[in-house]
């Protein structure tokens, strides 16, 4: 295993600097490798889960969802935040069934993304849900989710093109090829 101690800055202080409804931000005092000390300013996240479904045929149920901080709509997977506590993939069956009305047979776990490492603690849980069954939608009041289905192709055609340009998706697209290349991911 490698030596990191080069690298490593050892929390001093810490304190809340704002508490807002969903985020929070702390600013830390730290003791660089060198000695010296810095200011690192973050935003700590209890996690989140994503969900790539799979339809029977190969095709992908996304949302289309507008993000106020970018003041336009965005093409993702369903995705949400963890509740205290909750297990990862409790939480990708509950916005699965929030989100989009579908609940899946099979469920298997594809990694973790740390989507911002220089300014939040967040890490999104990826999940691949197949064997969907359709249902009805019971989103959170003050959501609106637009369900659309892709194909697989049509989707890598948008990260190319720049008009898929979350994150989380364009990580969970990389699975999805790389499954598909190896035969890991088969459809009825």
């Amino acid at each position: 295993m490698k030596d990191d101690s080069h690298l490593i800055e050892t929390g001093i202080a810490s304190e809340r600097v704002f508490d807002g409804a969903l985020l929070h931000i702390n600013r830390d005092t730290v003791r660089l490798p060198d000695g010296s000390e810095a200011i690192r300013e973050y935003i700590p996240h209890p996690g989140a889960v994503m969900v790539i479904p799979v339809l029977d045929d190969g095709r992908l149920l996304m949302e289309r969802q507008f993000r106020y901080p970018f003041k336009r709509v965005f093409l993702e997977f369903p995705a949400g935040k963890l509740d205290p506590n909750e297990d990862p993939l409790a939480c990708g069956k509950r916005e699965l069934l929030e989100e989009t009305g579908y609940t899946a047979q099979h469920w298997r776990k594809l990694g973790v993304l740390h989507p911002i490492i220089s300014y939040t603690s967040e890490e999104i849980h990826i999940f691949l849900a197949q064997g969907l069954t359709a249902g009805e939608a019971q989103l959170d009041e003050g959501e609106f989710v637009e369900l659309i289905i892709k194909e697989q192709a049509e989707l890598v055609a948008g990260i190319l093109d720049g008009s898929i340009t979350d994150g989380k998706t364009i990580t969970g697209l990389f699975w999805l090829e790389q499954l598909t290349k190896t035969g890991q991911l088969t459809t009825k």
